[in-house]
């Protein structure tokens, strides 16, 4: 089974490295990765080039933004498994041949869903992640999180979907994976931690410099899947689904009564 994985590089020098050998350390026997950079100029190319020899194809042009990038990435994947690492991020040891494995124990799988590992900037953990099971009206009422790094997903539903949209530069990877569910026949969740998802000052998630956007965002994901615009009160609504979510997903809640916001970490 071809596993394609794509990453976007962008003047991240001071991870790219790890991101990189966490995928070339992979003991899966059949990867196809891609690395996109659309011009950095910290060094990172540099990198690149260092691992070339491991690195199916290198992808050296403009692009839109991390969407329009990651388009170009998959564009050129012949894999029937997808994945995409950003280059602050890292996969966790065995992590592909383990998606792999439970792809194949369950055919009819589209989307594999795992839990990441939230590091620092010095790869230290510093706190869990949890997927949420997805249910369409709790995640419109933002009462659920996909944890990129641990979500695997089938070529064919990717392209069913048309891709990421090359307009979202701020939660590109949240409407692809709203987008996926809304398609999806036949979802696995697993219990499993795939991935590392690296949380620091200078991160989008890190230094909440993106919020404002963020929440613009939340609105047309909620009209998308409740076909009409937020209320008022849909506040009332809000923290209703936000007690269902921690609710269901208890250890989630005991991570962020324990250790604070993924984005204080």
């Amino acid at each position: 089974m071809k596993v394609s994985i794509v990453t976007i590089s962008y003047n991240q020098a001071s991870f790219l490295e790890q991101a990189i050998l966490s995928v070339l350390e992979q003991d899966h026997p059949d990867i196809e990765y891609i690395v996109v950079d659309p011009g950095s100029t910290d060094g990172s190319r540099d990198i690149i080039e260092r691992y070339r020899g491991g690195i199916s194809r290198i992808i050296f042009e403009p692009d839109k933004g991390a969407s329009d990038g990651l388009n170009k990435g998959f564009a050129q994947a012949t894999g029937e498994i997808f994945f995409f690492l950003n280059s602050d991020d890292l996969l966790l040891p065995g992590a592909v041949s383990r998606a792999a494995a439970y792809f194949a124990a369950r055919p009819q799988t589209d989307i594999l869903m795992g839990h990441t590992f939230i590091i620092d900037a010095q790869g230290r953990t510093v706190r869990r992640a949890y997927t949420d099971k997805f249910d369409a009206r709790l995640f419109a009422y933002s009462g659920g999180i996909i944890c990129q790094q641990g979500v695997f997903f089938r070529a064919n539903l990717f392209a069913s979907v048309g891709g990421f949209n090359p307009d979202n530069s701020i939660a590109w990877d949240a409407e692809l994976f709203h987008e996926l569910m809304l398609k999806a026949r036949h979802p696995l969740y697993v219990d499993d931690f795939l991935g590392a998802f690296r949380v620091y000052g200078d991160s989008i998630t890190g230094s909440n410099r993106m919020q404002e956007k963020y929440r613009a965002y939340e609105r047309v994901r909620f009209a998308r899947i409740m076909g009409r615009s937020w209320r008022t009160t849909d506040w009332l609504f809000w923290l209703l689904y936000r007690l269902q979510k921690h609710l269901r997903n208890p250890r989630a809640l005991l991570e962020r009564l324990r250790r604070g916001s993924i984005s204080a970490s």
